[in-house]
């Protein structure tokens, strides 16, 4: 996050905490016609719902007109994480250790600067991420973005992949060439 995103959330995040909600992060895309402000925010036990963002949006557009923390015009706009939710924290990162996940790093890390792995671990101020190339561990302050990846086969929104060889379900049993008949061939049994 940057730092204006960040002076933002502590500002915002009473607010948002004072309706039942929790607010995970901040995005801020600055521009000299209309910068974008997105929140993302988040709930216990069921889904965000649309009455959830406006009455965030409610109370947090008086606040931010108050304290005017963006000197130029911006668009607001509050959202659930949704399946490919950004991760904000090292907290954020620990409560979905074994997902899967992408990074998009600040600096290159051993000549890299996006991840896609497993996340491993996450504590202090480091995230463990594993790819089949390997482990890597990154710097939290070296993390310009990161996402969950949704397993849209767990969703049931993509049908699972094909075994190797093609083999789908149950396996077809071998049948010997003497028990096939030929096409319009009957058998008869002269006995006489």
């Amino acid at each position: 996050m940057s730092g204006k995103a960040e002076e933002i959330q502590e500002m915002l995040a009473p607010t948002v905490a004072s309706l039942g909600l929790e607010l995970l992060g901040v995005e801020f895309v600055p521009s000299t016609s209309s910068a974008l402000l997105r929140l993302y925010i988040d709930v216990e036990g069921r889904h965000v719902g649309i009455e959830d963002c406006e009455a965030v949006s409610r109370e947090i557009s008086a606040l931010l007109d108050l304290n005017d923390p963006i000197a130029t015009e911006y668009t607001l706009e509050v959202s659930s994480p949704g399946v490919d939710r950004p991760l904000f924290s090292v907290a954020q990162f620990a409560r979905f250790i074994g997902e899967q996940a992408k990074l998009s790093l600040r600096l290159p890390q051993d000549g890299r600067r996006r991840l896609h792995g497993r996340i491993v671990s996450a504590e202090g101020g480091t995230v463990v991420i594993a790819e089949e190339k390997g482990e890597y561990t990154v710097a939290w302050e070296n993390i310009e973005k990161a996402r969950l990846v949704a397993d849209l086969v767990a969703l049931g929104l993509l049908a699972e992949p094909k075994k190797p060889g093609g083999q789908r379900g149950k396996r077809r049993k071998p049948v010997a060439s003497d028990d096939i008949e030929s096409p319009g061939s009957t058998e008869s049994s002269d006995k006489g």
